[in-house]
């Protein structure tokens, strides 16, 4: 062996000097005997923690939106009902005029003349009132029938009178016409009823 040439080391040399050639060793602890995916009590706390948080969030989410959902239902519902129901002020002001139409159409049609100019009035006052009918029906208002039992939702019952020819409870005059719009009473007939 000369002086320049390296000394080697045996195998087993090279294992008893790790520390020479720059290596740390890992010592191992009780820990790494366990299983990785087992976990430890502390662990299954808070994993059973995070779960139960994660549950009252997504049922406070639920209720929330819920919340929501039946908000948006009801504004729409209101909406709609303020749309529907807009006109109802000047529909209840228009019967009134619808009232003096009739009460001129009874006195026209009372009174018998041959004279043409009288004839034709009335024809002309038939006509306005049957347009202002149909109009009134294209915008929903329609009259509320009086026939047969009084229905307390729908007419209001002024007086009661003896009658043969009507059962007790029933309808027997209207005294002033009642009408609807939509689903909704505008006016309630005026009725008396028999006792």
């Amino acid at each position: 062996m000369s002086q320049n040439e390296p000394i080697q080391e045996t195998p087993k040399e090279q294992e008893e000097k790790p520390e020479e050639l720059g290596e740390t060793t890992i010592q191992p602890d009780d820990a790494s005997n366990e299983n990785p995916n087992e976990e430890t009590p502390k662990q299954e706390d808070a994993l059973a923690t995070a779960q139960t948080e994660a549950m009252e969030w997504k049922d406070k989410y639920m209720r929330a939106y819920a919340d929501f959902e039946n908000s948006k239902r009801l504004m729409q519902k209101d909406k709609n009902s303020a749309v529907t129901y807009a006109n109802e002020k000047f529909a209840t002001d228009i019967l009134t005029v619808l009232d003096s139409f009739e009460q001129a159409l009874a006195t026209i049609h009372a009174v018998q003349s041959e004279d043409e100019v009288l004839n034709k009035i009335k024809e002309g006052v038939d006509l306005t009132y049957q347009q202002l009918i149909k109009v009134l029906e294209k915008n929903h208002i329609k009259e509320i029938a009086c026939e047969g039992e009084l229905d307390p939702n729908l007419h209001q019952a002024i007086m009661q009178v003896e009658s043969d020819q009507h059962e007790s409870g029933h309808i027997v005059a209207v005294l002033q016409k009642g009408y609807t719009i939509k689903e909704r009473v505008l006016r309630p007939p005026m009725v008396s009823t028999c006792k």
